[in-house]
């Protein structure tokens, strides 16, 4: 089987500006009690330059081949109107990237954003979730566990709450990447501190609760290399031996799984020596939060694949975070993969 270079993680931060400005107008109706205009329309080589001048040049450049590819991420913004609103937006963002996966089909596959919404139940999520897997093609979702925008006003990931999620993806047998939206609350920067802080809650909830027992196949992909967890792994080891959990590597860690989005050597180096090379995802989360140069290297902060190339792995270690996790833990995408040869 030939070896793929699959990114976990992009966002289309390219969309055509006519969708963002819907966006604008859908919230402005919202708020003088209108319903949303009609969508735009978009053509196929308005799409195709979105992405050839973007994701796709980068790609071919750093040297991947394929991008889990969902709706920008800081865009959800589930806080934002009501849940009729997060449906529509949630629908609009969804069916733009199976038009991106359409056009490119071998370089993108879609994972979906869902219509949460705060104080709302996940019925529409579970129907959204459905329609982009079985209609779309869709092999995974992303799910806010904060969808108040900072505020966290709702139930952590282990409440029973987000259970009918959770079965639906066991249905579906597709993963979710836990990952929140933009900010309301001035105390976090969106991706400096919002996001960092939601991966590292993420897990710990799942250190507190005991949700992989309820379901033990499912399986959680958190982003940014785990937040601040790999960086003080003793410290949440010592947590669930304080807790009287079993340890972590049987607690959680069948099922959770954290992406390379950390910019610089360092990081990359500690996260593969403490975390199991298997529980770890090649992503680079471009074009994303972090688009500069850095200085001390000359080189995109999230160029990821360098890091992963000067780490001191194995060509079989390498293998597993290039493809072979990924394959494994979206096996829809493995499925399709296969179907062509690959």
């Amino acid at each position: 089987m030939n070896q793929m270079i699959i990114d976990c993680h992009g966002h289309y931060t390219t969309a055509p500006p006519q969708h963002d400005a819907w966006r604008k107008r859908q919230l402005e109706e919202f708020a003088e009690g209108r319903p949303a205009p009609a969508y735009p329309r978009i053509s196929d080589d308005e799409i195709r330059e979105s992405i050839e001048q973007n994701q796709l040049r980068l790609l071919r450049e750093r040297g991947a081949d394929m991008t889990i590819f969902s709706p920008r991420a800081s865009a959800m913004a589930h806080h934002l109107g009501d849940e009729r609103v997060s449906i529509e937006w949630s629908r609009a963002c969804n069916d733009l990237i199976a038009r991106v996966v359409g056009l490119f089909p071998d370089t993108f596959v879609g994972v979906c954003q869902l219509p949460q919404s705060p104080g709302a139940d996940l019925k529409a999520s579970v129907a959204e979730l459905e329609r982009c897997v079985l209609e779309l093609g869709f092999v995974g979702c992303n799910l806010n566990p904060d969808p108040s925008g900072g505020m966290w006003t709702g139930p952590p990931l282990t409440d029973r709450y987000w259970y009918p999620v959770f079965e639906k993806m066991t249905e579906l047998d597709v993963p979710a990447m836990v990952h929140v939206s933009s900010s309301c609350n001035p105390n976090f920067h969106a991706t400096g501190a919002h996001y960092i802080n939601a991966d590292t809650t993420a897990f710990m909830q799942f250190i507190q609760g005991d949700l992989f027992a309820d379901f033990p196949n499912l399986r959680l992909v958190i982003p940014h290399g785990g937040g601040a967890v790999p960086y003080h792994w003793g410290r949440y080891r010592g947590l669930a031996d304080m807790l009287k959990k079993p340890p972590l590597r049987e607690h959680v860690m069948n099922n959770v799984f954290f992406d390379t989005c950390v910019y610089h050597q360092p990081g990359i180096d500690l996260l593969l020596q403490v975390i199991d090379v298997g529980n770890v995802l090649f992503g680079s989360e471009m074009v994303g939060a972090v688009r500069g140069i850095d200085p001390e290297t000359g080189r995109y902060f999230d160029d990821t694949k360098r890091y992963i190339d000067a780490a001191e792995l194995t060509e079989a270690e390498s293998a597993q975070v290039f493809s072979g996790n990924a394959r494994r833990v979206y096996p829809r995408l493995d499925k399709a993969l296969r179907e062509r040869g690959l």
